[in-house]
């Protein structure tokens, strides 16, 4: 193997001891193992539950309501505010869930915009909160990612279809339905293991005991109980199940996570006046629930009284965020990078239970409760280092494990395209490692910095990592804005939130151009 391989291999190791060791922390600290007697508790299947069920639901109910969004996107490509809408279904996957809670709580919570016209029996917190938060963080996403794929429909399918008259039921099915089919099961798969390793929306969200869910329930047992063989059990468990999906959706095909939407189609159907209008609608509809959200930060605004104190704290914040993301953002393209070079090397050498296994063991901490590791290596290293003054170092560490996937994923179709279109050329000429990368590097280079970009933003929104190393004296904005949230200075807390999204959408449109000159 390649010496570059081995630094890939070596890297996937660390990666894996990192996850080891803090588990080894809590093990060691407790000197006892997990609670098994727990999996027979009544408590314990009620967490599991709903769990599962929260987490299905999120991902049902978003694909379902994503597939005609992303239709009318499709087949009225004029449509007003396209490219914008887009841009926006990117933010909010990547956006961070405190200012999501924040907004929602200003529009549906207790004293909300729309409260009032909900009755007596509307509540934000529970089931239909949770729900409510994964479908807005998730819709978006699956819009992108089913625009994308009918995209992909070639113009003679519909030339075709056209010429033999096909009805609209024989063009969904023939057509429509088979470009979807192969990547659908993907796309609902990935949003289950996001939402069922959910912890901020439902700790913010869930209402109590009977809207929990394990990564919430390891945060309590560690948190308030300090029951650390529990929380081991409900962390193997939650490992257990997110992993057996997360194997069954890589031994699938890669989806193309929010990657650059192709080109415009010279021909599409021609639309009915009917069609258009009932496209419009839903468009329209999905356009509102987007902006909702974000528009009822505004009333806080206004609200605020701007002390010189609350700018700085609110900018002061803001730097640190950013120093972390960077820092973070390098780390893990880099990581990314290294990492695919054995697993590119197993897809040309046509080894799939090696890449996959690979890809796994890569990727695992996409299911790897957040809170374990950062506990587990908390307790491992503090007799042992002063985390006071390097907490930051494990923040960007943890930080970047927790987007190590997202940053794989999205390299990952280029890199290996490459590959399939040069493999057998650059290993014929024996290229080294460099003469290889420089050919390599105009091929990738526009993937590897709109990645960054989207890496930078999903390490900002971090607050589970840092609310166990970070600093009293250091805070980050979204942990600023828990603590003014928290205070139930939701005034301030909309204000920070919008300083926030306005660095997000500055980043996202660079993002967005990045991809568009590809």
């Amino acid at each position: 193997m390649k010496l570059t391989n081995l630094i890939g291999v070596l890297f996937i190791s660390m990666i894996c001891s990192v996850t080891l060791l803090a588990f080894y922390g809590l093990i060691a600290f407790s000197q006892q193992g997990a609670d098994l007697a727990l999996l027979s508790d009544s408590y314990f299947h009620a967490i599991l539950l709903f769990s599962i069920k929260q987490a299905l639901l999120s991902a049902v109910i978003s694909t379902l309501l994503a597939w005609p969004i992303a239709r009318a996107i499709y087949y009225f490509p004029s449509i007003y505010l396209k490219r914008t809408f887009l841009s926006l279904s990117l933010l909010c996957f990547v956006l961070p869930t405190l200012v999501l809670i924040t907004g929602f709580v200003s529009l549906l919570g207790l004293a909300g915009i729309l409260t009032p016209f909900l009755g007596d029996n509307w509540s934000l917190y529970g089931l239909q909160g949770i729900l409510l938060a994964h479908v807005y963080m998730n819709l978006p996403f699956v819009v992108r990612a089913l625009h994308n794929q009918l995209q992909n429909i070639p113009d003679t399918s519909w030339i075709l279809a056209s010429q033999l008259k096909f009805s609209p039921w024989q063009r969904l099915t023939l057509i429509e339905w088979p470009a979807l089919r192969g990547n659908l099961s993907l796309i609902v798969g990935f949003i289950t293991i996001i939402c069922f390793n959910s912890f901020a929306v439902v700790l913010a969200l869930g209402g109590g005991p009977q809207s929990t869910t394990l990564e919430v329930a390891i945060y309590q047992a560690l948190k308030y109980d300090f029951n650390i063989p529990e929380a081991l059990t409900l962390a193997w468990s939650q490992f257990a199940i997110a992993g057996l999906f997360f194997m069954l959706l890589y031994r699938s095909s890669s989806v193309p996570w929010l990657a650059k939407d192709a080109n415009l189609k010279q021909w599409l159907p021609r639309l009915s006046t009917t069609n258009k209008v009932l496209f419009s609608i839903i468009y329209t509809l999905a356009l509102v629930f987007i902006l909702l959200p974000l528009l009822s930060l505004l009333p806080g605004l206004l609200a605020t009284k701007y002390s010189s104190q609350l700018l700085f704290n609110i900018f002061q914040s803001l730097a640190l965020t950013l120093t972390l993301g960077i820092g973070t953002a390098l780390l893990a393209m880099l990581l990314a990078y290294c990492i695919m070079l054995p697993i590119r090397n197993s897809i040309i050498v046509q080894r799939q239970q090696l890449q996959n296994i690979l890809q796994w063991l890569a990727n695992h901490t996409l299911i790897a409760p957040a809170m374990v590791l950062s506990v587990g290596l908390y307790i491992l290293f503090l007799p042992i280092i002063d985390l006071d003054e390097l907490g930051m170092i494990f923040v960007v560490l943890l930080n970047t494990l927790m987007v190590l996937p997202f940053a794989i994923q999205q390299i990952r179709s280029r890199l290996i395209q490459f590959d399939q279109d040069y493999a057998i050329l650059y290993r014929s000429l024996k290229l080294s490692f460099w003469q290889r990368f420089t050919i390599e590097w105009p091929y990738i280079k526009a993937v590897i910095f709109s990645t960054f970009a989207l890496v930078l933003l999903i390490a900002m929104g971090d607050v589970a990592i840092f609310s166990i190393f970070g600093s009293d004296h250091l805070k980050t904005l979204p942990w600023l804005i828990y603590q003014y949230a928290g205070s139930y200075r939701i005034n301030e807390a909309s204000f920070a939130s919008a300083v926030l999204l306005l660095v997000y959408l500055v980043i996202l449109l660079n993002i967005e151009k990045v991809k568009s000159d590809a």
